[in-house]
């Protein structure tokens, strides 16, 4: 079956306090990409500030989203504070809820963007030393990964 489905996703740390740092940031890329592959999704990119995380991934149409997101979140608090990942020894707490929004192929390339820029969109919640996500990439129904993610 033939199909692209693509999603922003964004979530917010609880309180929207500063608790993603740079061991975290990193952390979470590679959590995240392998937590959605149990889901039937791929992290396309992901743009990250201390109190926010955006999302680009590619969803199989049998993906639940909740449940997406519940792996997401949840795992990624629970495994980050087993091991010990937290801006100043905080634990990494989420707030409820998320936002969903469809992005269509031609729009790929500007969220992109807009995910790379988020720490000169919020300049005062840039991670110091975070040089940004590594993208990947689809091709056809091939997703193109650059980098072997921690499994989740």
């Amino acid at each position: 079956m033939y199909h692209r489905v693509y999603v922003h996703l964004v979530w917010t740390t609880r309180g929207r306090e500063p608790l993603i740092d740079l061991p975290l940031a990193d952390f979470l890329c590679g959590f995240l990409r392998a937590a959605a592959r149990k889901e039937g999704a791929y992290v396309l990119e992901i743009g990250m500030v201390c109190s926010h995380v955006h999302v680009l991934a590619r969803l199989h149409p049998t993906t639940s989203i909740s449940r997406l997101l519940q792996r997401l979140k949840g795992a990624s608090s629970a495994v980050a504070a087993k091991k010990g990942y937290g801006a100043r020894n905080r634990r990494l707490l989420w707030a409820k809820g998320y936002s969903v929004q469809s992005v269509s192929v031609r729009a790929l390339d500007s969220v992109r963007r807009y995910l790379r820029a988020q720490p000169m969109h919020h300049a005062d919640e840039a991670i110091p030393g975070w040089r940004g996500d590594v993208a990947e990439y689809d091709v056809g129904s091939e997703i193109i990964a650059p980098r072997t993610p921690e499994v989740a």
